[in-house]
């Protein structure tokens, strides 16, 4: 994945931000969060910004399936500050959705992650319903 675009890199930019304090058992050798709980951090920045969206309740029996995440590891973050996700919706296609998550720690950027959800229903990938997209307008990122 490239170097995302510098506007990315600002919290300012994202609709939804999500703080939480990481574990000593997040930490690697060097004592830095590590690369496996950064996916987690941001996994779970993912689930409480569906929630926060309505995403539940405006795909109503249908259920986001991660389809690919690409992570870009930009500094290090350190324990036990705490640790700013941010996240916002990049793009709308017909069965799937674009997430960016910028992860930040004092306000320096630790890690840059995209990610594509298919929504998908009993007979697997199906169109993002009209009902996604109103309630996604107001969590989009902001240029």
């Amino acid at each position: 994945m490239p170097k995302p675009d510098p506007a990315l890199l600002l919290p300012a930019s994202y609709p939804f931000t999500y703080r939480i304090e990481p574990r000593f058992s997040d930490l690697d050798f060097n004592m830095h969060i590590n690369n496996v709980s950064m996916a987690n951090l941001f996994e779970e920045a993912r689930a409480r910004f569906h929630r926060a969206a309505g995403y539940r309740h405006a795909a109503a029996g249908l259920s986001p399936m991660v389809a690919s995440v690409g992570i870009e590891y930009l500094g290090e973050g350190a324990y036990p500050e705490p640790v700013d996700l941010h996240v916002g919706v990049e793009g709308i296609g017909r069965t799937s959705h674009r997430l960016v998550k910028l992860a930040t720690q004092g306000g320096r950027a630790l890690a840059f992650a995209r990610t594509v959800m298919v929504t998908v229903g009993p007979e697997g990938p199906t169109p993002v319903p009209r009902e996604v997209y109103a309630v996604f307008e107001p969590w989009t990122i902001r240029s």
